[in-house]
């Protein structure tokens, strides 16, 4: 049985305080327009990882809800540190989810961005070599050249800026290949440079039930002009964690 997830706010009415179904949640997350999310995990004490890697830090009620939000986006963003440091492989949903989206008219997996502005990625990955759908790498017009022609021949490369990612050009080139419904997977660093430029329209939070030892690896990467206000749409509680839902 998968974790179970109970709303917690907005308060539900007494008739509809009961384990939310994946077909509630995916409700919920399904929206008309465009859409920039972000989605994190972190410790009680603000850390992004455990030993290195955001999974330390997931349970499965964070699990289920990162398989449902792939699920009904179109692409996934990723800077390209945390491909790395994750261990990312070719972007694929679950069977479950591939059906679902099918039966909606969508392909079978989500299209992967990466976003690289030194291009340090392996064409021979099997990032590119076995994606199921042709990926997206995201890159400014400073980046060498050689990498970009050989990344080329395995991903569409789309140039958004001169010498830093222009989020708004990033956005464009994506809606303009009809992917609209856009989630973010991190890391800190792409997260600071979308929250500087306004980008992001919504932050999935899950706080893990944790104390992480060390100095924490902080959410956002780099400084902020000023403290960025979020409103909180949605909070969902799981036996392992708070799963919440803000928007600027």
């Amino acid at each position: 049985m998968s974790a179970q997830l109970i709303r917690i706010w907005p308060a539900a009415a007494p008739s509809e305080q009961a384990v939310l179904r994946d077909e509630d949640l995916v409700r919920d997350l399904l929206v008309d327009s465009s859409v920039l999310r972000v989605n994190f995990v972190m410790s009680l004490n603000g850390s992004t990882t455990h030993e290195g890697r955001s999974g330390g830090l997931s349970g499965e009620a964070d699990k289920r809800y990162f398989e449902l939000l792939r699920r009904v986006c179109d692409v996934v963003l990723v800077g390209a540190g945390t491909v790395r440091d994750e261990g990312y492989g070719p972007m694929m949903v679950s069977e479950e989810s591939a059906n679902w989206r099918r039966e909606r008219g969508l392909p079978g997996h989500p299209v992967f961005a990466i976003v690289s502005w030194r291009l340090d990625l392996d064409p021979e990955s099997s990032i590119f070599t076995e994606a199921p759908v042709r990926p997206i790498v995201i890159t400014i017009a400073n980046s060498p050249g050689d990498a970009r022609d050989a990344l080329s021949r395995v991903a569409d490369v789309v140039v958004a800026g001169g010498s830093e990612v222009d989020f708004t050009r990033l956005r464009f080139e994506l809606e303009a290949r009809g992917l609209n419904s856009i989630l973010c997977e991190g890391g800190p660093q792409l997260f600071g440079a979308m929250l500087r430029s306004g980008a992001v329209d919504e932050l999935c939070l899950t706080v893990s039930p944790r104390l992480e030892q060390g100095t924490p690896f902080r959410l956002v990467s780099g400084l902020l002009p000023e403290p960025v206000r979020l409103k909180l749409k949605s909070a969902l509680a799981g036996e392992d964690g708070i799963l919440l839902r803000y928007s600027p």
